[in-house]
């Protein structure tokens, strides 16, 4: 039984900190406001609610009512076959996979918050040529700059479940909302930005909705809620007895769903402002495109700019923060480590995967990190994102839906949703989840 324990608000902010991540600001945005606006919005709300939901109560499940690490808990919840099953709580590894590359790209933030106390590039080209500078000939920059936040998110860890995890997000995404807002009230003074924006993202074109864009939005729906890296079931394990799994379910989808159409009415409001190229998604459109536009805004701009950047910050490092508690707490309870001593070993992994992500960007030494003749960073991202995800949850919901008893679930779930929504929701996670989740992971596999 844990003794270090999420207060419930605790709780929904930790697990909101950890879905709300990079995502947010250039991911959900753009793919809102290139397929269909509105339209994929509900698209993605019906997936969201629909099937992601579904699979999210099954991962708390585990965690809830193992009361443990990932591989303890289905261990001591599998009925037969205990060894095998509890082999699943190891894709954890996959969150520790993500953490090496996450936070490589969370000191690019870190340096540009710096450069936003500075001369911001004033076109394309050279906003473009300054990013790529920083990917591919700045490696003791980027090191340095990764080491930061290495330090950061490893410090927050070390201090445990309530007065690590839970302080940094009770402190961060407050703080992460007050930011958006101050950026949105003064994007209302920036011309006719924000009704461009709101056109952009929420006019809905349901002709651009094909079964490619269906499975993009299902994509976005799981994976944007840290499912199949065994953070879940991890946080779950840290919840008093009588939580409300179900409102604080809902209200992680909601906050996470806020913030991303926060950050796009934000990002685009600048980008319409200014003629910039709505097109553009990914970490260019924030680190060359916007840079570019907020420079055009004086004094102001480098404000903004700097608001904007520690948004960011606050988004990726409470992300980050989540990746690593699942394996030291499995390394605290197998091999009874002291937290410190779990930490300082996977804190060694971390961080040489770090090196070696930038040092694949990084032209003098780009090819020594190349596997499959692309950058390491890249097979990191494929890896993660594309296999070991989809594959744990498609693992996690099948062990969930057949493995488990139903009374067991009914217990946990039954008192807040009521039996009749019960159970759909468990025919869902047995029939519908199971295939959604191949879906996609075929789908990223191919395309």
């Amino acid at each position: 039984m844990i003794k270090d324990q999420f207060s419930k608000i605790g709780f929904v902010l930790a697990m909101a900190g950890s879905a709300v991540g990079l995502g947010n600001a250039w991911k959900f945005p753009t793919m809102v406001g290139n397929n269909g606006g509105s339209a994929f919005i509900v698209l993605y709300l019906a997936l969201t609610f629909g099937i992601a939901f579904v699979a999210f109560l099954a991962e708390l499940s585990i965690g809830k009512l193992g009361e443990t690490d990932p591989v303890h808990s289905l261990y001591k919840l599998a009925p037969k076959y205990k060894k095998q099953w509890s082999m699943a709580g190891f894709f954890m590894i996959g969150a520790v996979l993500i953490a090496s590359f996450y936070m490589v790209v969370i000191g690019w933030i870190v340096k540009y918050i710096y450069l936003s106390f500075g001369s911001l590039p004033t076109d394309t080209a050279q906003s473009r040529a300054m990013f790529e500078s920083l990917l591919f000939n700045e490696a003791i920059n980027s090191i340095i700059c990764f080491s930061i936040v290495f330090s950061i998110v490893f410090f927050v860890v070390s201090k445990g479940i309530k007065s690590g995890i839970e302080r940094l997000n009770v402190w961060m995404m407050p703080s992460l909302f007050i930011l958006l807002i101050i950026m949105f009230c003064y994007s209302l003074s920036v011309g006719d930005g924000l009704l461009k924006a709101v056109s952009f993202l929420f006019v809905p074109d349901f002709s651009k909705i094909t079964p490619e864009i269906v499975l993009q939005a299902l994509g976005l729906a799981f994976f944007s809620l840290s499912m199949g890296v065994c953070v879940i079931p991890t946080y779950a394990a840290s919840l008093p007895d009588g939580t409300n799994l179900v409102k604080s379910t809902l209200s992680i989808i909601f906050i996470n769903i806020i913030v991303g159409i926060m950050m796009g009415l934000v990002v685009f409001t600048f980008v319409f402002a200014y003629n910039g190229d709505t097109t553009q998604g990914g970490p260019g459109l924030i680190f060359v495109s916007l840079t570019t536009l907020f420079a055009k805004l004086g004094l102001a701009g480098n404000f903004l700019a700097v608001a904007f950047f520690v948004s960011l910050l606050f988004a990726g490092v409470t992300s980050a923060v989540s990746m690593i508690e699942p394996f030291a707490y499995y390394l605290i309870n197998k091999f009874n480590f002291t937290r410190k001593k779990a930490l300082i070993l996977i804190a060694s992994f971390v961080y040489v995967l770090g090196i070696f992500c930038i040092l694949s960007y990084c032209k003098p030494t780009s090819e020594v990190f190349m596997l499959f003749d692309k950058p390491f960073f890249d097979v990191l991202d494929y890896l993660t994102s594309n296999i070991i995800m989809p594959l744990a949850a498609i693992v996690f919901s099948i062990f969930v839906g057949f493995v488990l008893k139903k009374d067991g679930l009914g217990y946990l779930f039954v008192p807040f949703m009521g039996k009749a929504l019960f159970e759909i929701w468990y025919f869902a996670l047995r029939f519908i989840v199971p295939v959604a989740v191949f879906a996609i992971m075929l789908y990223q596999i191919l395309k």
